[in-house]
């Protein structure tokens, strides 16, 4: 009687099984006619078939990523969270060890594109922690996964192009051609399309690599910025506290006023230094009323147009005001 209903078991929970199995297999044959019309349309594009062959066979279909995608986070992080991480002590003991031993560096390609070597590091810091930290995922198996399956697969097709685009060129092996998850590749994070408008071939070897040669890399860090529209000299705003009572309604990046007119309203900096009275500025909030106040110019929406986050351009503010203002 127990080998019986063990037999039935058995064939009940046989279909059962094959349904994952069968849904992986119609999902691989997906991927696979889904490379070959890519294939077809980078071929038409110019780009070479063996260079597409040889990057396809890193093209694996990649749950993981899909997952990470349409992950929705569990806990909001705070501005003071991020800070916690994003400029730790660690961090900025870093930024200004780095920006010592790159200084003959930093300071030829400050007067190639005018961006302060402090920014140029604090970026640098910020995006891939000095270039220790630049992804483990496969940049054309991502962004594959991504333009098959993910949310905004018509960006990612596009992405995916302009990295096989990379590869033909040269700058890099398909097997060294790693990454973030969402396919943000080496020391500088650059998407695939970003690389081709941006990066900079600093050491004239032929070859823009981002990945490996340092210089490069911060070339391409302030040839971007700077093309983003950076204003040298400028800096990029401070913390302040606003007077008891202050309208909070007359804050956000757009509204505009000078220095000299919020001084007058009573926003005071922090640290007690005058604020640019030349300049014009917009007060934010990154963590709403009652969290910290910023009083920033130009230069943070020039860096929220490399990553359109309050967070990420207020740290790296703050990573470049450790290594000092001058």
């Amino acid at each position: 009687m127990n080998s019986l209903r063990l037999g039935r078991r058995a064939v009940l929970a046989a279909p059962l099984l094959a349904v994952p199995l069968l849904r992986a297999a119609a999902q691989e044959a997906g991927f696979g006619a889904f490379l070959a019309q890519v294939r077809r349309e980078a071929v038409a594009r110019g780009i070479r078939a063996a260079t597409i062959d040889q990057a396809f066979g890193f093209a694996q279909y990649l749950p993981h990523v899909i997952e990470l995608d349409r992950k929705q986070p569990e806990h909001v992080i705070t501005f003071a969270e991020y800070l916690e991480k994003a400029v730790s002590p660690q961090r900025k003991e870093n930024a200004r060890r780095n920006l010592v031993d790159n200084w003959t560096l930093l300071n030829r390609i400050w007067r190639s594109y005018g961006v302060e070597p402090r920014f140029v590091v604090a970026l640098w810091g910020v995006e891939s922690d000095f270039g220790t930290t630049m992804g483990s995922y496969p940049v054309v198996g991502a962004l594959a996964t991504l333009a098959y399956d993910g949310r905004r697969s018509s960006y990612f097709r596009g992405e995916l192009l302009a990295a096989l685009r990379i590869l033909d060129e040269g700058h890099i092996r398909a097997a060294a051609m790693m990454g973030s998850w969402a396919g943000a590749m080496g020391q500088c994070q650059f998407m695939p399309s970003t690389f081709l408008n941006y990066a900079v071939d600093y050491d004239g070897d032929g070859r823009r690599d981002i990945w490996n040669d340092r210089a490069d890399a911060l070339a391409s860090i302030a040839n971007f910025i700077s093309h983003l529209g950076w204003r040298g000299g400028e800096g990029w705003g401070r913390e302040v506290v606003l007077p008891q009572g202050f309208d909070t309604n007359a804050t956000g990046l757009e509204l505009k006023r000078p220095a000299g007119e919020w001084s007058r309203l009573g926003v005071r900096p922090v640290d007690a230094a005058p604020l640019v009275a030349t300049s014009e500025a917009s007060l934010v909030l990154p963590d709403g009323d009652g969290g910290p106040a910023l009083l920033v110019y130009d230069n943070f929406r020039t860096i929220m147009r490399w990553n359109k986050s309050t967070y990420f351009a207020a740290a790296v503010g703050y990573l470049a005001d450790s290594m000092g203002r001058g």
